[in-house]
């Protein structure tokens, strides 16, 4: 078996391979909003976020060509001059506060649109049948979804609206001024041991090699920056998962006078993660002195690159001023790079822990693909059917005491197992989650089957729709949801089945479980599979709930998985679960889905 799981993880690994590198993870995310509702409102607001920069760029051309005319009105003390431009001005400036503006509206329009466009490709992905429960099994990269989806989505359509159109904006300033910054150099000639010569374009070049050297120093100080954001981010999910845990089991802590215990857990997680906020701290500082430097560099640059020209004649002082302009817009927009690449590095770490989860989730589909497993196949007639089967986990092989099980409705099969036998794999492998083993189960031709893990789900809504769900409000009468409970001992809930709640913090275990069995009998299924959840409830409940099985639910076969400690009597067929001494072990491998490059995403753990 673990040969057998190897060559999995080489497949996969196989497989995700094209998932590797920043083109790839982009590719990801776009292939996110495919089909999406909001991709056609997307196009519509990139169209006019095109438009408005393009207004801008233009009007802000027209604001440089207006400061020669204005200081040369100035310099020759012309009033008349003086105030014909600043009605230019005023008209300039009015028309680009509108674009402002604007801009500022399509942004945050952008942002919210990729996010809901984002976010729920990831509600979809996540919940696509088997994936949410293969992947959290997976090791680091199926720990803290909800941040994933949540928070991290958040972050990464901000980021990616600001530097999407940042971008855009500075490659339009860039292309709009540098031709005005090139004629502002012609003409120019300088003077060396005698020879006069010139260079064509001198101001763009200087402005060219200015912002180039900045930006590779930027690079070269900042990469760090990358690794340590996706750790941080890693280590604040890590640490709210924790505080989490805390307050749903602040009752267990109080009772065991726990709370110091879990003040220095909690003082752990926070002290990883201020270790990282520290190299953090050390990396950004780092960075700043190159940014700032340049910064402040950059306020004498564009008059010392001018000065030949100004000093030769060639420009009048309001010329000066110009080129200064156009040298400035031209170096602001080659030092994007610069001021953002702290930016860039959290957008490059968010980017890699959305794109990395969303591709995890793609690949949960090929967990055991072409590999010797467990067959789960439908049946040609209402029976269950175990054949040989064999359950596969870290801690050996799971075996029925019989070969070939066949099972009719409405049969009441007891399956016992010590415990630390297997029995949640059994039933996570009836119920198609869990793939690895071999042998074959045929499931019954109806697929009527209801399946009541350890720990019944209780979704968040009225406590109508927890005993609707899965199915809708519509199939059931309101007469229905108020015999249900008064049957399995919850007619005191049934003033509140309008009520929103959080059920699973409301009621007490034992209610919880009873709602579970109230829902079976609602649904009335014809196969109903259980995982030690009839032992939790009290006698009377138990009592309650095997008549309903002889009565209500005469014609539903019941299949309960449990330990020693069931009560045999009411079922008519017992099966035992062991662990075979000499079976086959499942292999603790890892499935390298992707290999970015920060540690978060570099392996996955075997599953469970």
């Amino acid at each position: 078996m673990a040969e057998q799981v190897e060559t999995t993880n080489r497949s996969i690994a196989d497989r995700s391979s094209p998932g590797d590198g920043l083109a790839a993870q982009i590719a990801t995310i776009f292939r996110a909003y495919y089909g999406s509702r909001e991709l056609g409102q997307l196009f519509l607001i990139g169209g006019g976020l095109v438009v408005v920069v393009a207004s801008t760029a233009y009007a802000q051309i027209r604001l440089n060509a207006w400061n020669e005319p204005f200081y040369d009105a100035l310099s020759r003390k012309d009033l008349g001059a003086f105030g014909a431009q600043l009605l230019v001005f005023a008209w300039l400036a009015g028309a680009l506060l509108v674009l402002n503006v604007a801009q500022t509206w399509l942004n945050q329009l952008a942002k919210l649109k990729l996010r809901i466009g984002l976010t729920r490709d990831l509600f979809a992905q996540w919940l696509m049948p088997k994936r949410a429960f293969l992947l959290a099994g997976m090791g680091d990269i199926g720990e803290n979804p909800d941040q994933r989806i949540h928070e991290d989505a958040r972050h990464l359509a901000e980021l990616s609206t600001d530097l999407g159109v940042g971008l855009f904006q500075a490659a339009l300033l860039l292309a709009s001024f540098i031709g005005v910054l090139w004629g502002l150099s012609a003409g120019v000639t300088f003077e060396l041991e005698g020879k006069s010569f010139s260079v064509p374009g001198y101001m763009v070049w200087s402005a060219l090699l200015y912002a180039g050297a900045a930006s590779w120093a930027s690079w070269r100080v900042g990469r760090p920056l990358i690794h340590l954001n996706a750790e941080r981010y890693a280590r604040e999910s890590d640490l709210r998962f924790s505080l989490v845990h805390v307050n749903e089991h602040k009752d267990g802590i109080a009772v065991y006078r726990g709370e110091t215990e879990e003040k220095d857990r909690l003082d752990q997680k926070l002290g990883r993660l201020t270790d990282i906020l520290r190299r953090l701290v050390g990396a950004t500082t780092n960075l700043t002195w190159v940014t700032a430097g340049y910064g402040w560099f950059t306020i004498a640059a564009p008059i010392v690159v001018a000065a030949p020209a100004y000093f030769s004649g060639k420009l009048s002082f309001g010329g000066l001023l110009m080129a200064v302009g156009a040298f400035n817009q031209v170096q602001q927009s080659l030092r994007w790079f610069v001021d953002n690449f702290g930016v860039i590095a959290d957008w490059r770490a968010t980017l890699f822990r959305v794109g990395g989860f969303r591709y995890a989730l793609t690949m949960m589909d090929k967990v055991g693909e072409g590999e010797a497993g467990v067959d789960l196949v439908t049946a040609r007639e209402e029976k269950l059917r175990l054949n040989d089967v064999c359950v596969v986990s870290p801690s050996g092989c799971t075996e029925l005491n019989e070969s070939h099980v066949e099972i009719d409705a409405p049969a009441r099969v007891l399956i016992v197992g010590a415990p630390g036998s297997g029995k949640t794999n059994l039933f996570r492998a009836i119920a198609g989650l869990w793939l690895w083993g071999s042998g074959r189960i045929s499931l019954p031709l109806s697929q009527r089957m209801m399946f009541l893990p350890k720990r019944p789900y209780l979704p968040e809504g009225a406590l109508r729709e927890v005993l609707a769900y899965p199915a809708p409000l519509h199939s059931f009468t309101e007469a229905e949801f108020h015999d249900v409970l008064a049957r399995i001992g919850l007619a005191h809930l049934s003033c509140w089945l309008d009520r929103l709640a959080r059920w699973d913090k409301e009621l007490t275990e034992p209610e919880q479980q009873s709602l579970a069995f109230a829902r079976v009998l609602l649904h009335k299924p014809r196969w109903v599979i259980v995982d030690e959840a009839i032992e939790s409830l009290p006698a009377a409940a138990r009592k309650t709930l095997f008549e309903i099985f002889e009565k209500e639910l005469a014609t539903t076969a019941l299949v309960h998985i449990s330990g020693p400690q069931a009560q045999d009597k009411f079922y008519t067929r017992i099966l035992y679960l062991s662990k075979n001494p000499h079976g086959r072990c499942l292999a603790r491998p890892c499935l390298p889905c992707l290999s970015p490059p920060n540690p978060e995403h570099a392996a996955f753990a075997s599953p469970y």
